[in-house]
């Protein structure tokens, strides 16, 4: 993931999304009768195991050549249409060119009105956070900072071809977020960055960005960027997270994260929000941009919180475009 920042929210953001948590949890409460498939955890971490399996995924190892060929392996036969963009940019750790490979899965994609999901696929090529030197120059594994997102979002792909929504639905890969410098904010993103200008029109209506979403001791407090951005989105997740039990959603505001929804925002103005536990895995001990980012790290509990919160949504979306 990216990279985070300080950042003070104006209590007039506070106040407006306390107002449409209590709107929106009502008009979820009305539609709970809505039956939205299920969301099989386990199933996800078993994609979030086999991104693993390839080891570090940064742009330039053959293992992020083989992780890219997976993915479109995967994703073909799900979606209704799949665009790969491919693009070279700098890599601010060397200086030298790299490929990436973004990837855009659509369903129902003739609808005129479409919802995006977005995760990085791309792991970091040093651990600069490892408490070992040594261990700094090595690449990470990245299964919560990589492979979660992914995970969610290609068990999403086999329950949209299993049970096709009413709207638009866009699951974009997106490759290159985690190389930055941490002195240099445009240097992270740079998969996002690229492909900005290349999605479809008309874009999406919004999007929601999901990041380090795998922790064991899961914690999801509001970023503030989202909040900035897409107040009513923001209100609307946490709403249903909490209508569904998931006390993991905490309505309270949690660090500033300049991610991909942040870089999106930013290059097209689709109002775009991040569902991240940046704490990992918790405010004591820290496995980001270390070696001990590593599966066991990770549980199916924490991805079917946030897998079955983003279906709910997908799906009361989608039944109400049907209305």
């Amino acid at each position: 993931m990216g990279i985070a920042e300080h950042f003070h929210i104006s209590p007039f953001f506070r106040t407006q999304c306390k107002r449409l948590i209590l709107l929106f949890t009502l008009a979820l409460t009305l539609l709970q009768g809505q039956n939205t498939p299920y969301f099989d955890g386990s199933r996800a971490m078993e994609l979030l195991e086999a991104q693993c399996a390839f080891g570090p995924r940064y742009p330039g190892s053959a293992a992020h050549d083989s992780t890219a060929q997976y993915f479109e392996k995967f994703l073909k036969p799900l979606a209704d249409e799949l665009k790969i963009y491919p693009t070279t940019v700098i890599n601010p750790q060397t200086n030298q060119p790299v490929r990436l490979v973004n990837l855009l899965a659509r369903f129902t994609p003739e609808a005129p009105d479409h919802i995006m999901f977005l995760a990085h696929w791309d792991t970091r090529e040093i651990a600069e956070k490892d408490p070992d030197p040594i261990r700094q120059k090595q690449p990470i594994l990245g299964a919560n900072d990589g492979a979660s997102g992914v995970a969610i979002l290609l068990a999403l792909a086999e329950i949209l071809k299993a049970y096709p929504p009413n709207m638009g639905v866009d699951l974009l890969l997106v490759d290159g977020e985690d190389m930055g410098l941490h002195t240099q904010m445009e240097t992270w993103g740079l998969g996002t960055k690229a492909v900005a200008h290349q999605l479809p029109r008309p874009y999406p209506r919004y999007a929601i960005c999901l990041d380090m979403v795998g922790d064991a001791e899961l914690d999801l407090p509001m970023e503030p960027y989202s909040v900035r951005q897409a107040p009513e989105l923001v209100a609307w997740v946490w709403s249903i997270g909490e209508q569904l039990g998931y006390t993991q959603f905490r309505r309270e505001l949690g660090p500033a994260v300049y991610d991909d929804h942040r870089v999106l925002y930013l290059n097209t103005g689709i109002p775009a929000i991040d569902i991240i536990d940046f704490h990992y895995p918790n405010a004591e001990t820290n496995y980001w941009h270390t070696q001990a980012d590593t599966p066991d790290k990770c549980s199916a509990e924490s991805l079917e919180a946030v897998g079955t919160v983003v279906t709910t949504l997908i799906y009361l979306e989608s039944e109400q475009y049907n209305k």
